[in-house]
This record gives structure tokens, sequence and C-alpha cells, in this order.
């Protein structure tokens, strides 16, 4: 088939190799160059004609502004680590163990009043007549011996985080940059005018790369080595706070938040916990302050003649694509940083008109786990090509309309493998967009619903990229439902019981107990198992991984466990003996590296069918329930092989043969079908040449493939 040699690639050019830059541009196909952290473009590049962005992060960079109204700096909750009492006394040094350079407290009158000291053995808050700040340290008074105290307090972020990360980790020595809040009257009308002044002095921009908004992800330094980063949550809100977001949202809600909405024992309100009721508010307020705030960006930015893409990264909190105001802002286009494919179906499937995926290695020395990237010992080209492995099987499902790279593109030099792996990315993105130009590819009659507290609003994601949340078992099951044939949303606990379920054939609920995924105290609600075991009965599916509808204070840990046939022992069930079974050939290939050993998993009765079992522990099993079935998996580590057992679960449970899409016969191969062209794509995810027949419905044929190839063939 005919396909493109150039265009929809984005490439980071840099000053001072301006030959390097063209060379590439041409090399990859690229239409648009862009400056990234730390490079700037020559005129001899912005005058080549390609189409230029220019990257912005707009509440950085404004160190001068900061010195002057330190007040617009922003600003977070923290809590001291505890301090326990010998005496009736204790003295808290708030900051200890906190990295001084990214903090500083925030002991002003307007935040002081927010600050709070508890009780932590008791879990009580000690009054505010029992404890005083002076120099820096807060004296407890009346204390109980031996127990242990915190304080929380609002401190100033002095050190904007991914400029930090970029001192910290790839050795930057340039100044130390601030950050804006602005939700502070000066800075807000100081950054609307300083956007249209630099629209006006960069003619030769023709997009604006938003690298996100205004609030970073969370991300808490520590000054010991061992443990330089205290807390990373991508999805976390913390960063958004100040005295007058509090005041504000007090004067709208009726109701005053304190620092202990924030702070949640120390633990901090985690995107893997369920929220408070507090907290859902919270982040309504804030995105639609965020959303605002946006608008009137984009709106500078469209009066100039200029297109607003949004970097979803970085400072991308209160920006939730699939929030209730995203749609609302008016941007043009959604840039997503990948490793995964999960990561390529949340961009692609965002309300804008164009969606852009960077791939990874960033052109930077050393990669986000700390390991060498583009330096003596890295190889960039293999972890190009393990991201693309994962990326181009979501691609097949659901594309994008353009890719591209960030960073210092003179780190390549010396690195030809890499670029030629670029190279062939970027024909085989081409080739595969081109295939999606003429019709959708062609899908099973499977609706699977993935069910876990955030519903639609973390469609997708979990709280970060796949490195970050790898132990999670439900991003595991995300990542192989990113590149199946079957149709995929996300709904929260409320949609269920909102009728969500009649446009389902298979829910999927995975976890640990208490989870956000798993869904915690939402198991409480007997409408909530009253609605699923309704589902099942007349004939749904239902899917578990982990800790399912696990939750305290019932008969049972699973609280679906009648559905599922398996329990999970916490203790509960000691001198009862469980139900003795053997294990059963399955109707399928079990990818067993897939599956954990997890203590306590039992049967609820002698109907329930084991398909796998280590160490007389139940890993994968099948329960018949009313005229559905429910299966439930110990774990789940993605691979191809995991994928495709878990498509060939989907198969057997809701007895589909398959034939409505392509299926390959070796487990690690795996085929689109795009019935407009008659076109398959296939993807050999093994190592290996493998040699297969593909099936579809229009036809079937013997493939002989490459290892890892990518194949385009008209049958």
């Amino acid at each position: 088939m005919s396909t493109q040699t150039r265009g929809d690639f984005t490439l980071p050019g840099e000053a001072g190799y301006e030959q390097l830059t063209l060379e590439l541009a041409k090399k990859w196909g690229a239409d648009v160059i862009r400056d990234s952290d730390g490079t700037k473009l020559s005129p001899e590049i912005v005058e080549a004609g390609y189409r230029i962005y220019s990257t912005i992060c707009i509440i950085r960079e404004h160190n001068a502004f900061a010195e002057k109204h330190p007040d617009a700096q922003q600003q977070c909750f923290l809590c001291s680590d505890p301090v326990t009492a010998a005496g009736d006394t204790v003295v808290i040094a708030p900051l200890d163990g906190y990295y001084d350079e990214q903090f500083q407290l925030n002991d002003g009158p307007d935040a002081l009043p927010y600050w709070q000291v508890w009780d932590r053995t008791a879990d009580m808050e000690v009054p505010r007549g029992r404890w005083t700040y002076k120099d820096g340290k807060i004296i407890v008074a009346g204390c109980e011996p031996w127990h242990r105290y915190t304080a929380s307090f609002l401190c100033w972020r002095i050190w904007e985080e991914i400029n930090m990360y970029n001192h910290t980790t790839n050795h930057w020595t340039s100044e130390h940059l601030r950050q804006l809040d602005p939700r502070h009257p000066l800075a807000w009308e100081y950054l609307k005018d300083w956007l249209n002044r630099w629209c006006e002095n960069n003619p030769q921009t023709n997009v604006i790369r938003l690298t996100s908004l205004f609030y970073n992800f969370v991300w808490i330094f520590g000054i010991d080595l061992r443990r330089r980063t205290r807390f990373v949550d991508w999805g976390s809100y913390d960063f958004t706070v100040s005295p007058a977001a509090l005041a504000a949202f007090e004067r709208e809600y009726g109701y005053a938040l304190t620092a202990e909405d924030f702070i949640h024992q120390g633990r901090l309100q985690a995107t893997h916990r369920p929220p408070t009721p507090h907290k859902r508010d919270y982040m309504d307020f804030i995105q639609r302050f965020v959303a605002d705030k946006a608008r009137e960006l984009v709106e500078i930015i469209h009066s100039h003649g200029k297109q607003a893409y949004v970097f979803y990264d970085d400072s991308w909190v209160g920006m939730e694509p699939y929030g209730k105001y995203f749609a609302s802002i008016g941007f043009d286009g959604l840039i997503k940083c990948v490793f995964s494919g999960f990561e390529c179906r949340l961009c692609a499937g965002a309300d804008v008109p164009v969606h852009e995926l960077r791939f990874h290695p960033y052109l930077f020395p050393v990669g986000l786990g700390g390991l060498p990237t583009f330096m003596e010992g890295g190889h960039p080209e293999k972890d190009a090509l393990d991201y693309w492995l994962h990326v181009r099987r979501a691609l097949l499902r659901q594309s994008v309309d353009r890719i591209g790279l960030g960073g210092y593109l003179h780190l390549t030099e010396g690195f030809p493998e890499f670029t030629e792996t670029i190279a062939q990315m970027a024909d085989q993105f081409r080739q595969i967009k081109a295939l999606h130009a003429h019709g959708a590819p062609a899908i099973l009659p499977i609706r699977v619903a993935v069910l876990h507290t955030w519903g639609a609003l973390r469609s997708w994601t979990l709280s970060g990229h796949f490195h970050e949340t790898d132990g999670n078992i439900l991003i595991h099951i995300n990542e192989a439902l990113s590149g199946l044939p079957v149709d995929v949303k996300f709904i929260s606990f409320e949609d269920v019981k909102n009728g969500a379920l009649k446009d389902t054939d298979v829910l999927i609920n995975a976890g640990r107990a208490g989870d956000a995924w798993s869904g915690g105290d939402a198991w409480k609600d007997a409408s909530l198992i009253a609605e699923i075991t309704r589902f099942v009965y007349e004939g749904g599916c239902l899917v578990g991984a982990g800790e399912p509808s696990a939750a305290p204070d019932g008969d049972t840990c699973l609280r679906l466990a009648h559905i599922f046939g398996v329990d999970v022992d916490d203790g509960s069930y000691a001198c009862h003996a469980p139900w003795a079974f053997d294990p059963e050939e399955a109707p399928f290939p079990v990818c067993r590296e897939a599956l954990a050993k997890k203590p306590g998993v039992r049967l609820t009765g002698p109907d329930t069918r084991v398909l796998c079992a280590a160490d007389g522990l139940p890993q994968l099993t099948l329960h018949a329930f009313g005229q559905g079935q429910a299966a439930y998996l110990s774990g789940f580590a993605y691979s191809p092989a995991a994928a495709r057992m878990l498509l060939d679960l989907l198969l057997y449970m809701t007895g589909q043969d398959g034939t409505a899409a392509a299926i390959a016969g070796h487990p690690l191969v795996e085929a689109a079908w795009y019935p407009a062209d008659s076109t398959l794509a296939i993807l050999n995810n093994s190592g290996e040449a493998i040699e297969t027949t593909v099936s579809c419905p229009g036809g079937s044929v013997k493939v002989s493939l490459a290892p890892l190839e990518t194949r385009i063939q008209k049958i």
C-alpha cells in the first residue's frame, strides 16, 4: 500500500546544531520543529520552512516578579515527621527532613490560622491554646507521654518541581525557577500581559505548546538522598492550595477546609485512596478555576492568530481531559508523553481537534528512572523500541494525529541506531494512521466497563506512568485492554447505580482492599451489590483481580464473593475448613506468569472451577451465577501473552468466537482488521520469528513474521 513518508512528526530543534536539526527533520519526515526546556531555535531553523511550536510554561521563568511579590508564589500543606513525647512537652521543627531548597515556611498572618497540631496516637487535634510557634519551632504543651505528635503547616514552594528535577538529575546549573499562583490577582494580570507581549514578539510561532497550565503534580523532595522523593502523586491536587483558595472555597461551599483535609493522617489524599466528600468538592472547585483561567489564555493566543496546544503532564492538575470542564477551554490540541498503550488511549480519546504523542526516551543524558540514556552505557534505541511495542498495539485500536520527541537533539549524535529506530517507528505510525483515515478497525461485540472510584474522570489512567504504577493490578489490565479489539469505557460506582450496566457485557473491578480501584467503602452500599448481582444473574459477566469488591465489616471479605465463587481470607476464616479442589484444564492458554500466588484465596463452594492454581492457592477461577458467570484472577501482570489470555477469557465468557475481528493463532501475535481497506495490521510481539495464521471477516492468511515486525497486508 502507498504510505506517507513525511509529516505528522514534531522534531526538537536546537540552536547551534542547525545542520543536525535539518538532517534529522528530513530523515524522520518532520513537518514541525519545536524548542524544549533548555533549548532555543535559531533563525536558520525557524526560517527553514517548517511549522514552529514554542514551549511555554506559563507559571515559571518569572523570578523577578516573584522576588518583588513573594506572596504570589505557590504553596502547599506539609506535615512534620512524628515526634514522640517523653514528657508533657514536645518541640517540632516543621520542615525537618524536607528539601530546604524546595520549601519555605509560610508563617504569615493569613497562613498561621490554618496550621494544626495533632496527637496522632489518639487521633485528636491539639487545641490551639496548647501550642505556640516561635523562631521556626512549634512548642506543644500538655502532651500525653509516649504519644506521637505532628504539625501540619503551609509553606511556599520556592523551586518549580520540573526545573528542580532537571537540576538534581541532569545537573543543570542555571537559576532556580519559581512558580506563580494565578489565583493571586497581580500575578494573573502580569501573566496575561506577559503572554500578550510574548505572542507579539514571536510572530514565527504557529503553535504555543503550553507545558501544562498552573499546578504541578505533587512531588515532594526530602533532604536525605536515601529518600529523595518523599511523596509523588501524578493525580494529586495538594499543590493547588493557598489561603486565598481556602477562603474562596469557604465562600462558595459554605464550609471551611482544614489542613487535615489535605494531610489526611500524614498520608496525604493520594489518588489511590477513595476521596472524601470534601476532596471531591475541592477538586471540582479547582477544575472550574483552572478551566476559567486557561480559557483566557487560549483566547489571548487565538487573538494573535496562533493555535494553543497543551502538554498533558507536569503542571496539568485541574485540567482533567475527561472532566466536565476540559472541552470548554478550547484547546486546539493535546500532547501526551507516553511509555505505554494506556497513555496512548488516554490521549486519543480526549475531546480536542489534534492528538499528539511525545515519545520516550526524552533526549536527556539520564532517563526518568535514573539510568543512563544518551550517555555512556545507555541504549536509547532499545528504550524507544520497548515503549513503541506498547504504543503500537494501542494505535491499532485508536489512532492519534501526530507523534514527536523532545529534549536536546545533539545528544543523538553517536547513537545512529536510535535515529534509525525512530525513522522506522515514524513510518509505521504513518501507515497505521492512514488505515484509520479510511475507517475504524473491526471490534468484537464485547462491551467492557472498568469500574473504579474515579470512573470516566480517570479513563485509562491511575496516577502516573506505567513505571510509576507498575505494581498496581488495574494499570496492567488497562495496558492489556488498550490493544484489544473490544469496546472499553470507565465507570464509577454511582454510574452503576444510575444504570451504566445496561449497555455492558463485561464488568471489570481490580485492586487492593480499600484502594480507589477496588473501591473501599463503596462496597458497603447494598444497592450497589444488588445491582451487580442482578447484572450477572441475568447474563452479564464479571471479572475481578486481586481484591475486587473488598470491604471490611461484611460477611465476606469480597462483597461479591457469592458471584466470584471465591473469597480472600483476612483471618476471619480461622477454624473454617476450605473447599478442596482439583484444577481442570483451561479452555484457553493460561499465562501463569501473569498470575500471583495470593495468600488467603479460597473457594466459597464446590461449583467454582479452578483453571489455574499454585501451591494449593486458586489463581484463575470461573463460577456460573444465574445466566451469567464470573472470573477471578489472583493478580495480573501485563505481557503480550497475558493480554492474549485476557482476550481469550473475554471471548470464552461472552461466547464469542472472535470472527468479528482479527485473531491470530499465535498468542504473541496481535492483529487488527480494517474493513474499509480489506487490510490486516499484524504485530509480532516476540523477539523471534513466528509463523501463524490470522483469521478475520475477510478470510484468513498465513504469515511469516520477522522478530517484532509490524506487517500491513491486504487480503
